[in-house]
């Protein structure tokens, strides 16, 4: 599912039009991303987390010419899926809340 197919799903799901869906969307997406930059935690129970990690610097090779080559070191964003995600399979969708 793609930005333009959730805006479209969450529109449905909440009767309402897609474009308050898509400033929704992105509300969501830019509170997630502020938090984040700041170094905090984002957490929606049952469904999962964001958090940033540091990933340290180090050697990785080149896998066309096998050159070994240094990797600085960086910070990721990490998500831990919630419990609910975590226990859902391929027969149906998540328990609604």
């Amino acid at each position: 599912m793609n930005k333009s197919e959730l805006i479209e799903a969450m529109a449905e799901d909440a009767g309402i039009t897609k474009a308050s869906a898509k400033k929704a969307l992105e509300s969501f997406l830019t509170n997630v991303e502020k938090t984040l930059k700041k170094g905090n935690r984002v957490s929606i129970v049952g469904f999962g987390s964001w958090s940033v990690s540091k990933r340290a610097a180090r050697e990785g090779r080149n896998p066309q010419t096998g050159k070994i080559i240094n990797i600085s070191a960086k910070k990721v964003v990490k998500f831990k899926p919630g419990s609910d995600l975590r226990n859902t399979d391929d027969t149906g969708p998540m328990k609604s809340q």
